[in-house]
């Protein structure tokens, strides 16, 4: 069931405080992709009341800050689709590696995280992005070693203490070294713990209203180490809870010689087998499609979440995103961890994916507003929030971000969302999460980026050694 905005009346409405902003060049992402060259955003509480060309309306009441945003470029809030937190400790590891190589060296350390390592990596992944225009991240976990503490709970302690709004997945592995998986023996979970651990996170955790700032899904890892029972039913119980479903699909070649080796089938027929296709899924990269699996993914609206950079980074392929576009499959794109994309940023992933796809496809393969509108509605769209967020428009939440667009890196090119896409990394003067400040004048606002740098530095320190000890 989709959530609802509820209602308020004009008494509310006038008394809710309000933030102006305005004489700023207006990227809205709206249907019609309405773009202003001098407009004003009211923001009232945690909603966008007005967005519109020129000053803002001049009789608005309880304005308590308002922002003159001269030489700035407004979008929605950036929506990171992907990732893994736990990975920043483990940045800048296995350098040369392509994807099986790369996990078979990594996994035995991150089977050595705990509760204190992981809510250091999120707060450093969630600064990264948020110091970088990222109003919304899902996170992808999966490692959950016994005795490990509460890990899905560091990293929603993380999001909070940050201001960020966050949908984690609960995820999950069955199939160890012994079963024939990747992972030590000693990282995954039986089926039925893993079960049970993914209800109690829903039913603790979720928050379906439309204001939410906290939603979790479920997310089994990949073929490759999660048993087809584990599949089928971490969908039903998805289902029958009413949250969303995310996992790997279609990430290397050696993935779809599983299946067929193992199923009989192609990675998309067998997640399609197992009710892993449907427009409450997305899943991350998705580069080994045929025309049929992307005709598949159309018909039943099963999202992507697009990865350049990791994926370019373990040599993994380069994912079809314009294709998926042109037959209509909801795209959005993710940082993915910081093992595979040590930056942890999402707005160089803009530049990144327009370039990587013109590279492969030619010069009209994607433009700077379709990757604008991956990195914002169409997150929004996988993550079934395009209701609430990812456009700047009267009654949505207050996620909206202001790139600084007039300085050196950026004050000869014209237009605003080239700027944005094409230039240096923009500096962000203002973000809002919530109607919030998340980031004010390009640092974090919620939190000290020095402490959260030495913290995490400590924290991987501490894992190395204990990996080193075995």
């Amino acid at each position: 069931m989709e959530p609802k905005a509820p209602g308020s009346s004009a008494v509310e409405r006038t008394a809710v405080e309000r933030t102006v902003i305005e004489n700023c060049a207006v990227a809205t992402v709206d249907a019609h992709d309405t773009e202003y060259a001098n407009g004003h955003i009211v923001v009232a509480g945690n909603r966008i009341e007005s967005v519109g060309s020129g000053a803002a309306p001049a009789a608005l009441e309880n304005v308590v800050r308002r922002v003159d945003a001269e030489g700035h470029l407004a979008t929605p809030g950036l929506v990171n689709t992907h990732h893994h937190f736990y990975q920043w400790l483990t940045r800048g590891l296995a350098q040369d590696c392509n994807l099986f190589d790369w996990l078979v060296a990594l996994y035995p350390v991150w089977a050595r995280i705990d509760e204190d390592m992981v809510h250091a990596a999120a707060r450093g992944s969630l600064a990264m992005m948020v110091r970088g225009g990222v109003t919304t991240s899902t996170d992808h976990h999966y490692v959950f070693p016994k005795g490990s503490g509460d890990l899905l709970g560091a990293e929603i302690r993380a999001a909070r203490e940050l201001g960020v709004r966050f949908s984690p997945t609960r995820g999950s592995m069955d199939r160890g070294q012994s079963a024939g998986g990747l992972p030590p023996d000693f990282a995954v979970e039986t089926t039925e713990d893993a079960l049970t651990a993914t209800e109690e996170a829903i039913d603790t955790h979720h928050d379906p209203s439309f204001d939410s700032m906290l939603r979790i899904g479920v997310a089994p890892c990949s073929p490759f180490s999660v048993s087809t029972e584990l599949l089928c039913d971490a969908a039903e119980l998805a289902r029958r809870k009413g949250v969303r479903l995310h996992t790997h699909g279609s990430e290397t070649v050696e993935e779809e010689q599983f299946c067929k080796e193992r199923f009989g089938m192609g990675p998309t027929a067998y997640f399609e087998s197992t009710g892993w296709l449907g427009d409450d899924v997305w899943m991350a990269h998705c580069i080994h499609m045929r025309d049929a699996d992307i005709a598949a993914f159309a018909r039943t609206g099963t999202g992507v979440a697009h990865c350049p950079s990791s994926n370019a980074r373990v040599a993994a392929g380069t994912a079809r995103v314009p294709a998926l576009l042109r037959e209509g499959v909801a795209v959005g794109l993710g940082v993915d961890g910081t093992a595979s994309n040590e930056a942890g940023e999402l707005h160089t992933e803009l530049r990144n994916a327009l370039l990587v796809h013109r590279l492969a496809g030619g010069e009209k393969a994607l433009n700077v507003r379709q990757v604008l509108r991956m990195g914002t509605y169409g997150g929004a769209q996988v993550l079934g929030r395009q209701r609430e967020i990812g456009s700047l428009e009267p009654g949505k939440l207050a996620d909206l971000v202001l790139w600084k667009l007039d300085g050196l890196g950026h004050s000869t090119i014209a237009d605003p969302v080239a700027a944005l896409v094409l230039g240096a990394a923009a500096p962000v003067t203002l973000s809002l999460v919530n109607g919030r400040p998340v980031v004010e004048e390009g640092h974090l606002a919620t939190a000290d980026e020095d402490t959260i740098a030495r913290t995490a530095r400590d924290q991987a320190v501490r894992l190395a050694r204990r990996a080193a000890e075995g």
